[in-house]
């Protein structure tokens, strides 16, 4: 363990213990813990996320045909989430509603298999239906279609102000950019010049995993972050890719209003 300045860069056979004891270790709000999955980045995050995300398009296309369906409850198919995703973002949501970018189209978070209800339990042949879930940043909040796949249309919207989900991939991403890109993240850059020799200039350097800070009762922190939980606040697991590991627990990134607070 070396003592640098954010605190500790891990090399070597210490990486995975230290690792767990981060994952483990950190006390949150229950909002803002890891039972609520994190968001990673950089390229080493999951085989899904791999690499930096393409481009969205410009224009929003025609529902795709159905495609390969599944059946019952099995899993959605990529046929049905390429649909689902389609359905949900429709003109109107598409332009009244920004990115983490401060793009046009809200934050896309995940598509699965929607709950049946009760008395659709048991059916010979239940409906298929996808929750489309989303964050959008024009407003701070998240957003839930359910689509039903068999119409093909949007069967029910729920919007949410204060609910904070885990951060996706690009969150993770454009999180570490700000923090790269802010006079608080000096420190990463120097860490991460000791580890490596190189300098850091973007978030592709780095493997990153997000998790949501939150502040509020039993968690007051300072006056930067009273905005945490109405606002979209990440806190990063940083590690140089294919090296150590950077701690950056102290520092977060609010990524409704582009800030970096410190902790503590």
């Amino acid at each position: 363990m070396i003592h640098r300045h954010l605190g500790k860069v891990v090399a070597g056979a210490a990486v995975a213990v230290t690792a767990a004891a981060v994952m483990i270790g950190v006390t949150l709000p229950s909002s803002a813990s890891g039972d609520e999955g994190p968001g990673g980045g950089g390229p080493q995050g999951s085989a899904a996320e791999q690499g930096q995300a393409s481009p969205r398009p410009g224009v929003v296309e025609s529902a795709p045909e159905r495609g390969k369906k599944g059946t019952g409850r099995d899993p959605l198919t990529d046929d049905e989430m390429k649909r689902a995703q389609s359905l949900a973002l429709s003109r109107g949501f598409r332009a009244e509603s920004e990115d983490v970018k401060g793009k046009k189209g809200p934050e896309h978070l995940s598509t699965d298999l929607a709950e049946l209800e009760p008395d659709e339990v048991g059916a010979a042949a239940p409906p298929r239906r996808a929750d489309v879930t989303y964050y959008d940043y024009k407003d701070d909040t998240y957003v839930t279609k359910t689509v039903d796949l068999r119409a093909g249309k949007v069967e029910h919207t729920d919007t949410q102000r204060g609910v904070q989900p885990p951060p996706g991939h690009d969150e993770a991403v454009e999180a570490a950019r700000l923090l790269i890109n802010d006079k608080r993240g000096a420190d990463l850059k120097e860490d991460f010049k000791d580890a490596t020799g190189k300098t850091l200039t973007g978030p592709g350097q780095l493997t990153v995993t997000g998790f949501v800070y939150r502040a509020g009762e039993g968690n007051a922190g300072p006056a930067a972050v009273q905005d945490c939980g109405k606002h979209r606040c990440v806190r990063l697991f940083t590690r140089v890719v294919n090296g150590p590991w950077i701690d950056t627990r102290q520092l977060v990134i609010d990524l409704s209003d582009h800030s970096v607070a410190r902790l503590g």
